[in-house]
């Protein structure tokens, strides 16, 4: 979050401290690891953390996209990391995790956009524990149905992919990105047999309207998503875009409302909301009418 930027009350969260805090850090440090926690500054660390859950990073941490909202730093990266899922496992395993949420960088400079090395990953959490629930939140590999095909193929419990922002706005907060590729990634997730929960979350704050909030929530219900999740946008630096405006937790729950009379099996919707904030909780019944 910009120094000096003046936050509503309700944004506002206590630092505190755990000594699980310094735990997780010196374990994805030994490991050699990256969290989106990290990565992307997110707003909840200390709670997550605390409560001895992280989502992991993979494929490194530096992403080819340039996104103008996110804190994940942009260059070209080299190589690619072979081993990196069987330390992803070593930790969750050191962890004791049963819930594993799994995100990664873009990887434009890979044929498939590193889709092979989330199924390797997930290859190797149930090598170790077959009753592992894993959520994937992938990135939109171009547009390759091929490689989502191979996510897919995985055994994933949950398919996330974020659609981040209304249509009118994708120029300037996602350059380079299509919300009707992201919609056709839903979409081919949704048609997957078995299929996983697939879901999607997007901010607020970055000058949307209120219809078009709901036009971009009734576009994600047709293309299958079980369940959104709504944030407050919060700009990381002087160099991202700015915010248009911060919504009341109220406006929040009447988002909340309005997906849930759309259909969606659950929306989470706040202020402090991410995407992995509280994943399985979210996903936990839809999870269970899938067995």
């Amino acid at each position: 979050m910009v120094p000096g930027v003046r936050l509503p009350r309700w944004m506002k969260t206590r630092a505190g401290y755990s000594p699980n805090y310094d735990r997780i850090k010196n374990l994805l440090v030994a490991h050699g690891l990256h969290t989106v926690c990290q990565e992307a500054a997110c707003p909840n660390i200390r709670e997550c953390w605390e409560g001895g859950t992280a989502t992991f990073m993979i494929l490194g941490k530096y992403c080819t996209r340039g996104c103008n909202f996110c804190d994940v730093q942009k260059a070209l990266p080299t190589g690619l990391d072979e081993d990196e899922p069987n330390r992803v496992a070593a930790a969750v395993a050191q962890l004791n995790l049963k819930q594993v949420v799994i995100t990664s960088v873009t990887r434009d400079d890979l044929p498939d956009g590193g889709a092979s090395i989330f199924a390797r990953t997930i290859e190797a959490l149930r090598r170790q524990d077959s009753d592992v629930k894993v959520e994937f939140l992938i990135p939109d590999f171009r547009g390759n149905l091929d490689a989502l095909a191979v996510v897919l193929a995985s055994g994933v419990d949950v398919l996330a992919h974020n659609v981040e922002t209304v249509q009118r706005l994708y120029k300037r907060v996602r350059p380079g990105m299509k919300l009707d590729r992201s919609l056709e990634i839903l979409r081919t997730a949704d048609r997957y047999r078995p299929r996983p929960v697939v879901k999607t979350g997007f901010m607020v704050g970055l000058g949307e309207t209120g219809e078009e909030i709901r036009e971009l929530l009734e576009q994600i219900y047709a293309a299958g998503c079980d369940i959104v999740t709504i944030g407050q946008y919060l700009r990381p630096s002087p160099h991202h875009l700015p915010i248009e405006r911060f919504y009341a937790p109220e406006e929040f729950a009447e988002m909340a409302a309005l997906g849930r009379a759309i259909g969606f099996g659950h929306v989470e919707a706040g202020p402090l909301v991410r995407s992995s904030y509280k994943a399985f909780e979210q996903s936990r019944r839809l999870l269970e009418q899938s067995c």
